[in-house]
């Protein structure tokens, strides 16, 4: 079990909050990471093994991820112990909603990640009685549907086109097929990208001369993870991280890719789809091994961008511009993975070094400002 006093540093988690529900079987965390630049903002994942720790990883993750954009929320991430595939979800999202409405949207909003989707923001918003209450919900409800947009593996392909001299018959290789794997990989192919391999849960593919992306596509939207094992010819899930590649994108979960795994990739080239898919000895060697590495934080901001605009509009009767939207995810997004790879290269140290380091300099100087430290 984790002792939740062991989870606090110097810069948080603020606070904890844990809940539950017996008639329903809902068990939930929320942490609020660290605040000094504005109110805890971040995803809400599902699944069965959502553990205090985890969220805890991510919370931090969203501290410094918001502080690298250079907008001003605060790192935050709640998880729900449940089975998405439930028929029960709708009445364990609504419980634990109801059991967070002191902390939700006074010092929490609610946003789509992992085992969630536009609907359950909608859920939310409906049990709670406020709009506000969570971030991604349908347009017809005025929400911005950003897993919807796919503005997060948007933003992962304008990350990789920045630091390419083009993209064009350049081949990608996507460990994860989900809601940032599969934008990812329509917006490769809309900038000429050859994508030679995916994977999901049920397995990878790979074609050296280039996957039907607009099949692949047509299939997720019709039998969702299962798209895989419907285009054919399957191979043995993980063999998408081996396969050559010029771009690398793990976009499924964390600590997929170990210093083992790192010595064995065959790419120039990792941009971070997923959140903290890299363990700190793997990027140790994929540094030593001259490969570029576009930190998660730095690479998959996309959403915290839209979510920016979406927090912005929550109360606000008019729709966000989703080209507004997308074009702040380029400009943001290219800029920032131009100057953590260019400082890393100077300094020689690695990218992730550089990217905490700018968005820690954020923090802390806020924190300052606050008098929470000297």
């Amino acid at each position: 079990m984790t002792d939740l006093l062991q989870l606090i540093d110097e810069w948080g988690p603020e606070k904890v909050v844990t809940v539950s529900d017996r008639r329903s079987g809902m068990k939930g965390v929320l942490v609020i990471d660290n605040t000094a630049r504005g109110m805890g903002k971040g995803g809400t994942r599902m699944g069965p093994d959502v553990s205090t720790g985890e969220i805890a990883r991510l919370a931090r993750v969203m501290t410094w991820k918001w502080a690298a954009v250079d907008l001003f929320f605060g790192g935050a991430k709640a998880g729900i112990v449940f089975d998405p595939a439930s028929p029960d979800k709708e009445r364990a999202l609504r419980a634990f909603a109801r059991a967070l409405s002191n902390e939700v949207p006074r010092e929490y909003v609610l946003g789509l990640d992992m085992g969630l989707t536009e609907r359950d923001a909608a859920i939310v918003q409906d049990e709670l009685g406020d709009r506000g209450a969570m971030m991604g919900a349908p347009a017809s409800l005025g929400g911005l549907p950003y897993d919807e947009l796919g503005v997060t593996g948007f933003g992962v392909a304008e990350v990789a086109d920045e630091l390419s001299d083009s993209l064009r018959g350049k081949r990608i290789s996507i460990q994860g097929f989900g809601a940032v794997g599969a934008a990812a990989a329509r917006r490769f192919a809309e900038l000429g990208a050859v994508v030679v391999a995916v994977s999901s849960v049920n397995g990878a593919l790979h074609d050296p001369d280039g996957l039907d992306v607009a099949r692949l596509l047509a299939l997720r939207a019709e039998v969702g993870e299962n798209a895989v094992t419907e285009y054919g010819r399957v191979r043995p899930l993980g063999s998408e991280l081996l396969v050559a590649c010029d771009v690398l994108v793990p976009a499924a979960t964390q600590d997929v890719i170990d210093k083992d795994w790192a010595g064995r990739v065959d790419t120039a080239m990792v941009v971070e789809g997923a959140n903290l898919p890299t363990t700190p000895a793997a990027q140790d060697v994929l540094a030593a091994r001259g490969i570029t590495v576009v930190p998660d934080f730095i690479a998959n901001a996309g959403g915290v961008v839209a979510a920016a605009f979406g927090m912005d509009a929550r109360y606000s009767p008019f729709p966000v511009e989703v080209a507004k939207v997308m074009a702040a995810v380029s400009e943001k997004l290219r800029g920032n993975a131009a100057l953590v790879v260019r400082e890393a290269g100077e300094r020689g140290v690695t990218t992730h070094e550089v990217a905490r380091s700018l968005a820690q300099e954020r923090v802390l100087a806020a924190m300052r400002a606050k008098g929470q430290v000297t």
